[in-house]
């Protein structure tokens, strides 16, 4: 299929696919005879795979890695279980600041009908509530 093709089935840009091959996610596909790249339908699912990844917070690094470790043998297997352990902690680490942006809105949900001076507004010290690492 031609690059417009698959780049609308996977829902992505063209350059997004040129960039892919730059970096290595996604392999060089064969060219037609009239120098068109032919990708073959499999290229469909890398290319969800890699946005799908990228939604739940992987980088392009750590999806490469997962890629290149899905054909490997018992190594890769740690390698990808020490990423995934990394992925879950920072995960973790998201939820609890967005669970403390939640119960923040709430209570300033529950306090809009008060006047103006005797509502707490804790939305933006959740925001500034940063792990000191970070900081």
């Amino acid at each position: 299929m031609r690059t417009s093709e698959l780049a609308g089935q996977a829902g992505v840009n063209t350059e997004t696919l040129r960039y892919y091959e730059r970096r290595g996610l996604l392999t060089q596909p064969p060219r037609t005879p009239g120098g068109y790249r032919d990708y073959p339908p499999s290229t469909v699912e890398l290319l969800r795979f890699i946005k799908r990844a990228q939604e739940l917070g992987f980088t392009l690094d750590e999806i490469e890695e997962l890629l290149h470790l899905d054909n490997g043998g018992p190594d890769a297997c740690d390698a990808a279980r020490a990423l995934a352990e990394h992925r879950r902690a920072d995960l973790e680490a998201r939820i609890r600041d967005l669970q403390r942006m939640h119960d923040s809105l709430a209570d300033l949900v529950a306090t809009c009908d008060l006047p103006r001076a005797d509502r707490n507004c804790a939305l933006l010290e959740a925001i500034d509530h940063r792990p000191e690492a970070t900081r």
